[in-house]
């Protein structure tokens, strides 16, 4: 995986197994995917996905992190210990968009039993386009890592 297309890395449990393969294939064309799993709809634990795609994005070996489960609260819990990560729950486009404005997220939490694949989709676009505004927001940014 050699290019300029902005690196993913996605995980779910699951129940956000087949969310997880919707975007895989929705982001394909435009965007490099790593699939950290899981690989079924087998119960599994989430943070043995959630922490994998945390640390990847935390390391900068990805550029954006997609994590989904039911509500998507398990995921941003486990993804938010990790220091460098802002993971944001959302579950409207507008979420997306100030998720990234205003705390220039990192990682977007989507809660696969409560919004259709068309707005993970659509909240997933948003979410990778937008830019972070700086400014009066990024000193509060600042303050978040302890």
């Amino acid at each position: 995986m050699s290019s300029n297309k902005l690196k993913i890395a996605i995980g779910a449990d699951h129940a956000g197994y087949e969310y997880k393969e919707v975007l895989k294939d929705f982001l394909a064309p435009n965007y490099e995917v790593k699939d950290f799993g899981t690989h079924s709809t087998a119960s599994v634990d989430y943070p043995d996905f959630a922490h994998p795609v945390a640390s990847a994005v935390e390391n900068k070996e990805f550029d954006f992190g997609i994590l989904i489960c039911g509500s998507a609260n398990g995921v941003a819990i486990t993804a938010n210990k990790h220091q460098h990560i802002r993971a944001a729950i959302c579950w409207e486009n507008e979420i997306a968009a100030l998720a990234r404005q205003h705390n220039n997220a990192n990682i977007i939490c989507i809660p696969a039993r409560f919004v259709s694949t068309y707005l993970a989709k659509e909240m997933t676009t948003t979410f990778l386009t937008t830019a972070f505004e700086g400014g009066r927001h990024e000193n509060r940014v600042n303050k978040i890592s302890c």
